[in-house]
């Protein structure tokens, strides 16, 4: 269940809606959701990151992956909102906002060869995807399988483009 943290976290107001999941349900989802918000906005900021810093032999690819990885997470950020809003709640996803709630680890900023941003980056992904699988019960628990669904889908396009970036520092192994 969210703790008293993350629910004093999140603004309390809530619009009138018709959907059926009650109002408590309603607010505790939101905290959750605007946890992982937080996360996703700091996550596409540390993305944004590597794009512009990264260098090396592998800069072409790692620069497009980057970006493609940084597209993706967009469109998570923006699912997850959605769902918050649907709920009746607000979408906190400024990146002020977001810089005080990420579970997230501070991404080196004075990087620039290739294989440093690939581990950071992976690190970043892994670290998202774990939150978000936590966020898989949470949600299923108040009785939301929506919500449950949308962090499943999340966690299996995290999944994927963290393998993506892996891939990059596995070949010598």
């Amino acid at each position: 269940m969210i703790t008293k943290t993350a629910e004093s976290n999140t603004t309390k107001k809530m619009y009138e809606t018709q959907n059926d999941i009650d109002k408590d349900r309603r607010e505790a989802l939101n905290a959750l959701l605007n946890l992982r918000l937080a996360d996703a906005v700091d996550l596409q900021m540390q993305l944004k990151q590597a794009h512009w810093n990264v260098k090396g032999p592998n800069f072409i690819a790692l620069h497009e992956l980057f970006d493609k990885v940084t597209e993706a997470v967009g469109v998570y950020a923006d699912t997850l909102a959605e769902r918050i809003v649907q709920l009746g709640g607000i979408a906190e996803g400024t990146v002020r906002v977001s810089a005080k709630r990420s579970k997230l680890s501070e991404y080196p900023l004075a990087i620039a060869d290739g294989s440093a941003h690939v581990h950071a980056v992976a690190g970043a992904l892994s670290r998202f995807g774990a939150e978000v699988r936590e966020s898989i019960p949470e949600s299923t628990e108040l009785k939301d399988f929506d919500t449950a669904d949308i962090f499943t889908e999340v966690s299996r396009g995290i999944d994927k483009w963290l393998w993506f970036v892996e891939a990059h520092a596995q070949a010598g192994r």
